[in-house]
């Protein structure tokens, strides 16, 4: 990524907090900090992260639509978190839901319900078949992320997917990648850390050099699981942390565009009985993991992940680089900044949750079709976010051994 040059005013060391919108973005910032679920007698009310949050939106300009196409788009998924319905596909003024799919009918029917569309099919698999989809939301369950995937671009259509892009395997990571530069089509993960708010900025931020070589960055995923989630097939209920990581891992990754190159990660045994060896099918004996990763920049990350650790929860980060750090402000040796509000989203389409992510996720997938173009979290960016996790988990069994980590690019 090419960063726009800055004036350095040399040893002149100043904070400066942004008046177009950055007042508000610190309160978002805030408040993604006490948007987890609220929680009573440890039984979660509200899934952390769904609850809509405030956004840095700049209310003051208006979307103007360029394209009059819509894309046709199928949806798949349903589950306890209702992915398939989350990020606002259906009220996007380009897009047509053409169907629907879930496994279970009584959450297909909610599905159509909530898409306000009315066909139906009973697998991923039935509903790729349709030659009027032209792209595919996968919002089913983590483990059959890629190869839900790779099924939507064998049948020559584009596909976007929820977190994280592969499972726990580096192998179906690279198919994954093989099969997008093979088709050409569009492949996206929706990690919504990239359009949170904090996140937007420090990307804002690090184009225009206002932070310069970032030479820290911290990357923290807090999700309490005093209680398992319930999750198809149980998918969910001792998970590796680090099997998870894009939420963490992209506070480095959206900001710079570039990626983790090794690592050495620390594991802890969790005291929470579902977190413990003989209670899962991972046979995974940590609740938390803490990797120190070295970066493609020459710089370091600490990324954490964690089920069993209460209290401060969520999707937390900050940057410190040789001209400027962030982590809610920018402080630094940069006068002039970049506007570090987001852009305004078509009317009707909600930023929704995750730090006001949602609805910037869908809305950038189906503009990268539109305009002919990769998308922002492309499959290279996928797969650096996701696979440094996978090789974590890999070096916390080995007691923190120091490991290489595959780099990945996409060409265009």
């Amino acid at each position: 990524m090419k960063k726009e040059k800055q004036k350095d005013l040399g040893t002149t060391r100043r904070d400066f907090l942004v008046a177009a919108g950055l007042g508000s973005l610190a309160l978002g910032i805030g408040a993604k900090r006490m948007e987890a679920a609220e929680v009573t007698e440890n039984k979660q009310e509200v899934i952390q992260g769904f609850d809509d949050t405030q956004t840095s939106t700049d209310t003051s300009k208006k979307w103007v639509q360029t394209h009059d196409r819509k894309i046709r788009v199928g949806i798949a998924g349903f589950g306890v978190c209702k992915f398939g319905a989350a990020f606002g596909f259906q009220d996007h003024p380009n897009v047509e839901i053409v169907a629907v799919t879930d496994l279970f009918p009584d959450r297909c029917a909610g599905l159509a319900q909530a898409c306000r569309c009315d066909k139906m099919y009973p697998s991923l698999e039935e509903m790729v078949k349709d030659d009027k989809i032209e792209a595919v939301f996968v919002a089913t369950d983590a483990p059959s992320h890629a190869r839900h995937c790779l099924e939507v671009l064998k049948h020559g259509k584009h596909v976007c997917t929820a977190c994280p892009a592969a499972f726990g395997s580096v192998e179906d990571a690279e198919q994954v990648l093989a099969a997008v530069k093979q088709t050409g089509l569009n492949y996206m993960m929706l990690e919504t850390t990239t359009f949170r708010n904090d996140t937007y900025a420090m990307r804002q931020l690090y184009l225009a050099g206002a932070l310069g070589e970032l030479v820290y960055t911290e990357g923290e995923y807090y999700h309490y699981f005093g209680e398992p989630l319930a999750a198809y097939k149980e998918w969910r209920t001792g998970l590796p942390p680090m099997w998870y990581p894009t939420h963490s891992t992209g506070y480095h990754v959206s900001v710079t565009g570039g990626s983790l190159t090794e690592v050495s990660c620390m594991g802890i045994r969790s005291v929470v009985p579902h977190l413990m060896p003989d209670a899962n099918v991972y046979q995974n004996p940590f609740g938390t993991e803490i990797g120190l990763f070295r970066t493609k920049e020459g710089g370091t990350a600490r990324i954490a992940v964690s089920w069993d650790t209460p209290g401060l929860e969520g999707e937390i980060g900050r940057v410190r680089g040789q001209k400027g750090s962030f982590d809610g402000n920018y402080a630094g040796l940069v006068e002039s900044l970049p506007d570090l509000q987001k852009p305004p989203l078509p009317d009707g389409v909600s930023a929704g949750g995750h730090g006001g992510s949602h609805g910037y996720l869908s809305h950038e997938f189906i503009m990268s079709i539109l305009e002919n173009r990769k998308p922002l979290i492309d499959v290279a960016w996928a797969m650096n976010m996701t696979v440094p996790g996978i090789v974590a988990h890999q070096s916390a069994l080995k007691d923190g051994e120091l490991l290489k980590i595959p780099q990945y690019e996409f060409p265009g």
